[in-house]
């Protein structure tokens, strides 16, 4: 038994730190689908993600099943990430997809969102893709969500961001810029709003250990963490 749990986490060390590939995007994040084909959630409201004024973005479009297209975009001299919780209340063991700007590079992060702190987690995550312009983090990537059947809408959106230790890979608390109500992720024309836009309530600050795993082209990708060096997005 301890042998094999040698081997695993050897296996674990020696897939964190596979290369990973450059990839060419020819779409750029932007608002124009948004309401038509894609639902958005946005802080400042109405904020253009593809200009250079502050503006944290997400945007979601339904694929196949469960499997859904993310946009995600915003300023920080860390990471940003992006929250799904099914019970309203971020925080509550929620999956967070990370992105960090790591020297001009992304690394990709999966993570679970608790009681204050981001834990590495392994997330059903392909087609991953970024792009780093100053302070400007984006990266676009295909995620399951389970959506309950019993109700639409039940999901609750949040953007955060935090500070990011490229020399241990370590992720701060995340900081919350964005939370919605509700809101059926499938539909483009649901109504969101920034629930937080009133509230001056900021999470105390902590820091949490993150471990690298690398982006592989596999159509259902588990990512523990992931590497991107990407020219193009």
């Amino acid at each position: 038994m301890d042998n094999r749990l040698v081997l695993l986490t050897a296996l674990l060390v020696t897939l964190s730190w596979m290369s990973a590939g450059t990839y060419a995007q020819s779409t750029r994040i932007n608002r124009t689908d948004c309401g038509t084909g894609q639902l958005c959630a946005d802080e400042p409201s109405a904020c253009d993600p593809s200009t250079g004024g502050e503006c944290f973005f997400l945007a979601a479009k339904k694929g196949r099943g469960n499997n859904f297209d993310f946009e995600l975009s915003g300023q920080s001299d860390g990471y940003i990430a992006a929250t799904l919780s099914l019970d309203g209340t971020l925080g509550n063991g929620d999956k967070t997809y990370v992105c960090a700007n790591d020297n001009g590079d992304v690394r990709f992060f999966g993570a679970v969102y608790n009681n204050s702190q981001l834990t590495l987690s392994p997330l059903e995550v392909n087609s991953v893709k970024g792009k780093i312009t100053g302070r400007k983090i984006q990266c676009t990537f295909t995620a399951s969500v389970p959506v309950p059947t019993t109700r639409a809408n039940s999901i609750t959106v949040g953007i955060s961001s935090g500070t990011y230790k490229s020399s241990t890979a370590a992720l701060g608390a995340p900081k919350e810029q964005y939370k919605s109500p509700p809101v059926d992720l499938g539909n483009p024309n649901a109504t969101v709003t920034n629930q937080l836009s009133t509230s001056t309530t900021t999470k105390p600050t902590t820091t949490n250990h993150a471990i690298t795993i690398q982006h592989s082209l596999t159509q259902a990708l588990l990512i523990i963490v992931g590497v991107l060096g990407l020219n193009v997005l």
